[in-house]
């Protein structure tokens, strides 16, 4: 693992310019830019947190000079539904089905990562928050055995049970602030000499003939490969056009509540609205959500907004403020005071699961393979480094196929 922290210890997360003029006259950046000219050239699509944990894993195996090509960009000021990655819940507990063990690989993978950048002194420290998790059943299918494996792990008894649940569980889970992760993983890449570009991919022979230079309006530079983590942009994009991938809607509230430190979630099959409570290191929450297949309007709903609040509110009211609850049982119109946002994000979900492959592609003479690293559904942060340790690894075997 020193590979990925090694040169991070200055990093914060805070937002980055990616456009910041070069000082040449600087030797550091004169042999920086020098070592760029011996590498291969990689071109991602798409700056979520596949595309940027993707590049950055890339980046610093010190072999590939890293640029990504994306619509939309973790430092825009006003992020849309369509980049889901700002809107995530944010907090890692697996997704994976107890026979998928690629899936249970990436996600054990990715939480070592966390785990790590989560301990004191880490530059990305204060976008987690490590937690108490309480998960309630309300059907006796049994929990997913990996959990186990989670630190302090332990049966809920009956009384700490919310209404309805026949059986819950505990341990400690690791939460995050999405934009404040992202923006880390920005800077993480600009600082490590990465290049975000810019454009919108209308297909991939594109980004093969011509590279990320085509977005800038200079000559065809041809990347070594491409890497396409084009999120639910990879239902329309060109040269993929994969036609299973479909929008999975999730609504979510943040509020400001200080007081909360604890993880919950209602978990109920063939629900689609999930109850969570999950905390972040600034002290907001945030809680949610839905899970609305084919659904892509890009706005929040107020009817689903108040849903949100009133079943939170009714299965843990301690989310309410103290004073609100001192003397009296608290209701919705309490928690409207303490919103802070209230937002939407159309997550990629794939029928076949993550697509990690690999296929070559000539565009006007120039061949170049493209590897595919997207349909995360709504678990692109809790698979993110594994599925990018899976996919850099494709990129590395294609290329000494060559």
């Amino acid at each position: 693992m020193d590979l990925l922290y090694r040169r991070h210890a200055n990093c914060t997360c805070a937002h980055s310019s990616s456009t910041a003029p070069t000082n040449w006259a600087n030797p550091k950046h004169l042999i920086s830019h020098m070592l760029s000219q011996t590498k291969q050239k990689i071109t991602v699509i798409g700056a979520g947190v596949i595309g940027l944990s993707t590049a950055i894993h890339l980046q610093e195996k010190d072999e590939y000079d890293v640029t990504i090509v994306a619509e939309i960009s973790p430092s825009d000021e006003n992020p849309s539904a369509h980049y889901t990655s700002h809107w995530a819940g944010g907090h890692h507990c697996t997704a994976a089905e107890s026979d998928d063990m690629r899936q249970r690989v990436m996600d054990e993978r990715t939480y070592q990562v966390f785990w790590f950048m989560a301990q004191p002194g880490h530059p990305a420290e204060k976008c987690f928050i490590r937690t108490p998790q309480y998960e309630h059943y309300f059907e006796e299918l049994g929990h997913p055995r990996r959990l186990e494996s989670m630190p302090d792990f332990k049966y809920m008894k009956k009384s700490e049970l919310i209404p309805g649940a026949v059986f819950g569980i505990t341990f400690t889970a690791i939460s995050f602030d999405p934009a404040a992760y992202l923006d880390y993983l920005h800077k993480r890449f600009i600082e490590g000499g990465g290049k975000i570009v810019r454009g919108s991919v209308q297909h991939i022979k594109q980004v093969v003939e011509g590279g990320s230079a085509v977005f800038e309006g200079r000559p065809p530079e041809p990347p070594a490969a491409v890497v396409v983590c084009a999120g639910l942009g990879a239902r329309t994009l060109g040269g993929v056009e994969d036609k299973t991938v479909t929008s999975v809607r999730g609504q979510t509230v943040v509020l400001h509540a200080p007081w909360v430190r604890f993880g919950a979630t209602r978990r109920k099959i063939e629900d689609e609205m999930i109850s969570y409570v999950i905390p972040r290191h600034n002290g907001n929450i945030v809680i949610g959500g839905t899970l609305n297949v084919d659904d892509w309007y890009p706005l929040p709903r107020e009817e689903t907004k108040r849903a949100i609040l009133e079943k939170a509110l009714a299965l843990w009211p301690e989310i309410a403020p103290p004073d609100a609850r001192k003397d009296r049982k608290p209701t919705v119109e309490d928690l409207y005071p303490i919103i802070v946002e209230d937002g939407v994000g159309l997550r990629p979900h794939r029928e076949d699961g993550i697509r990690i492959e690999a296929e070559w592609v000539e565009a006007n003479g120039v061949t170049a393979p493209v590897v595919f690293n997207y349909g995360h559904g709504a678990y692109g942060f809790e698979s993110s480094w594994g599925s990018a340790y899976m996919a850099v690894d494709l990129v590395e075997k294609v290329l000494n196929r060559r």
